[in-house]
């Protein structure tokens, strides 16, 4: 019997082909006030893929503590669109 895929299933796959895309490994961390300060983004399917990334990194940094989906996310949003967004919004 097929196990069921999860969002964790497919974001890790995500993140392991970014990693081997770019050729690195990040190591998942959460760090107080992070900025990566958003670089000209030309592709969103670019900006969404980083972000969710980030988020996945976020919620395996916890210990795959589900329930904080959206909290992840916005923090991630956050951290790559950096100030200039939050104030926009």
């Amino acid at each position: 019997m097929a196990q069921k895929r999860t969002k964790a299933d497919k974001l890790q796959r995500d993140v392991e082909r970014l990693e081997a895309r770019d050729g690195t490994r990040r190591e998942p961390e959460i760090k107080e006030n992070q900025s990566e300060p958003a670089r000209a983004i030309s592709d969103p399917a670019d900006l969404e893929e980083r972000i969710r990334v980030r988020a996945y990194e976020l919620y395996e940094a916890r210990g795959r503590e589900d329930g904080h989906d959206r909290e992840d996310w916005l923090q991630a949003e956050g951290e790559i669109l950096g100030p200039q967004h939050k104030a926009a919004a």
